[in-house]
């Protein structure tokens, strides 16, 4: 009876410890059943922020070779001078122009073939394809754990990438887009703040109050690249007070602070009267903005986070439900599982905002 009792006892305590076990591998999973009128995790796109069928239809159908509709997008933003929209549609489709071994997509050369490489909205997109690269080849990893070959062949791209970025900014020289690839490759290249404040001049010149271009920059000024908190909200800090109501520059404070924000932030840290002053500011600055706008929705992601944070929970249902079904934003994507990351920051807020 003994060593029956000791056995039993053995057996419980191995099935413990691999439950323990299961559950210490992820500690808080996001469950695949979503709350009623919110989709699961596997029913999240993570290629973009928001709903925008023409340019989700033109990439699905970039990466099968069918150019044209991608061409017909981007030459409506062209002629509407929309800088801002054409700002999101260029960077997708460069993302769709660089294939996962770092060729060029099929459609690339398929546009080329039809209507010659002088095109300014076929230069534009290869501008940012080769940024794109560059930075794909370098990984995600800090640079302490990228290897020499990784950093080799970031930078040779980076170098190559300024002839094919000069030739777009030469074909539309009233457009930015080329410059934000710029941009990024300053990031890459390590640019001296004073070339880069120059290039920021030259964007600016072109469109003031462009927030896409305003949040490329920003991570130039973080101390993960080549400023510092102070620099970065600083920057933040003068582009929001200056912008109109409906940029959405406004978001400018909040991605400085979350870019520096400590390492394991507790719920005090989200709730400080200055950190909601901001928050209040960005959900005005939403209202107030075109129902099109091109940032609008990765707006509402990071505003549906912090207020989550900030136990404002019905505002924060509010704010998922506008952009469910879309993870490709901030702060989604900065986790291994954006997805999942996402899912559990709602579902959190709607069972807050239950218990209201």
């Amino acid at each position: 009876m003994e060593i029956a009792r000791i056995a039993v006892l053995v057996a419980v305590a191995v099935i413990g410890f691999l439950v323990y076990r299961h559950h210490a591998a992820d500690p808080d999973p996001a469950p695949e059943a979503a709350p009623p009128g919110f989709l699961p995790p596997s029913r999240q796109n993570t290629r973009f922020a928001g709903p925008d069928p023409a340019l989700h239809m033109a990439v699905s159908l970039a990466s099968r070779g069918g150019w044209e509709p991608a061409a017909r997008l981007l030459a409506a933003t062209r002629e509407e001078r929309d800088w801002a929209r054409r700002g999101e549609y260029v960077g997708a489709v460069g993302i769709a122009a660089v294939r996962p071994d770092g060729g060029e997509a099929a459609f690339v050369s398929a546009w080329e073939k039809a209507v010659g490489p002088d095109d300014p909205d076929l230069a534009a997109v290869r501008a940012e394809a080769v940024v794109r690269l560059a930075w794909q080849l370098r990984g995600g990893a800090w640079a302490e754990d990228t290897s020499p070959r990784r950093f080799r062949d970031f930078h040779g791209v980076l170098a190559a990438s300024h002839e094919v970025i000069a030739h777009a900014v030469e074909l539309a020289p009233q457009d930015p887009t080329p410059l934000r690839s710029e941009l990024w490759a300053g990031i890459g290249r390590g640019r001296s703040h004073e070339e880069m404040r120059a290039l920021w001049s030259r964007i600016t010149a072109l469109d003031p109050y462009h927030c896409g271009a305003h949040l490329d920059a920003l991570q130039y000024w973080c101390a993960k690249w080549h400023g510092s908190r102070e620099l970065a909200t600083s920057f933040a800090r003068e582009a929001a007070e200056g912008a109109p109501a409906g940029s959405l520059l406004t978001v400018l404070p909040l991605v400085a602070w979350f870019e520096h924000r400590p390492e394991e932030a507790k719920p005090a840290a989200f709730r400080t009267p200055g950190l909601t002053a901001l928050v209040d500011a960005a959900l005005v600055d939403v209202a107030a903005a075109r129902p099109d706008h091109p940032r609008l929705a990765p707006t509402r992601h990071l505003l549906a986070y912090f207020l989550t944070q900030q136990a404002r929970y019905p505002a924060a249902v509010e704010q998922f439900r506008l952009v469910d079904g879309h993870v490709n934003a901030l702060p989604w994507r900065y986790f291994h599982d954006p997805a999942a990351a996402y899912c559990r920051t709602r579902d959190r807020a709607v069972r807050g905002g239950r218990r209201r």
